[in-house]
């Protein structure tokens, strides 16, 4: 058991996306608990006050209809403030996503949020230290035995090989053919438009997903406002050939459709 000098609160937020600076959370949840034990639950669904994108929807299965009567984020701050006050942080991927949001929004409407001195326990970032994703470890997970020579170009390929054989046997719905698995291996995330996630769908619209520029903005806007940038992009030699090809359809005003599925 964890020795806590003080209060621990464990949280998460489902969101309109995956951008902490400008999604909205639509759910959230945080349990804190007590040096002695004691445990307290604040959990609320969110209107965002923004549509939720059918792409986020499909994932945490919260509708626009769910939260249209659900209080802003902005009504909920008090209680919110309230169970993490004087509290340490800890969450699954904490450090990089939940907190920097619930900050964004906090700064929104004008709150601050965390407090100084909040300490930040993430058992995704233990989880990841600790466990291991080299070869010798996904031997002995999926077939339960110690990898010797390893390093030796025969014994690893023998691993190799029994991982394989082994990952077919234990998932049903992993597909059965060489062309399968290798469609399921390089599947694109349904929320990326391209492989590299430059473009994301966002209603259904091919959406510029970096840069401070035009972050957020369709590539319908972008081409009417500032051809050029496609230009800048196409010419510089850094981005993918599929996103080469998308900016130079965009051009001719040839857009990505979003294929449901």
């Amino acid at each position: 058991m964890i020795k806590l000098n003080r209060a621990l609160c464990i949280f998460d937020l489902e969101a309109t996306g995956t951008n902490v600076l400008e999604d909205r959370i639509v759910d959230i949840c945080v349990l804190r608990r007590e040096p002695g034990g004691a445990e307290a639950v604040f959990s609320s669904l969110v209107n965002p006050g923004v549509p939720i994108p059918p792409e986020a929807s499909a994932i945490h299965h919260i509708t626009d209809d769910m939260v249209k009567d659900q209080p802003r984020l902005c009504d909920l701050a008090p209680q919110i403030l309230a169970i993490f006050k004087d509290a340490d942080l800890s969450g699954f991927n904490a450090a990089r996503y939940d907190i920097p949001l619930l900050a964004a929004e906090f700064k929104r409407f004008g709150a601050d949020w965390p407090e100084a001195g909040k300490r930040v326990v993430d058992s995704f970032t233990i989880f990841a230290r600790k466990e291991r994703r080299d070869l010798s470890a996904a031997y002995k997970f999926y077939c339960g035995k110690d990898l010797t020579g390893a390093h030796r170009a025969e014994a690893d390929t023998r691993a190799t090989a029994e991982i394989l054989w082994a990952q077919a046997e234990r998932y049903p719905d992993l597909p059965r053919d060489v062309a399968g698995i290798e469609a399921w291996c390089n599947q694109i995330d349904p929320s990326r438009v391209d492989a590299d996630g430059k473009f994301v769908w966002k209603n259904g619209e091919a959406t510029f997903g970096f840069g401070n520029k035009h972050k957020g903005k369709t590539l319908r806007e972008v081409v009417r406002a500032d051809r050029g940038y496609f230009a800048w992009m196409i010419e510089k030699g850094n981005f993918s050939a599929d996103v080469v090809r998308i900016c130079r359809e965009a051009l001719e005003h040839k857009f990505p459709e979003k294929k449901d599925k």
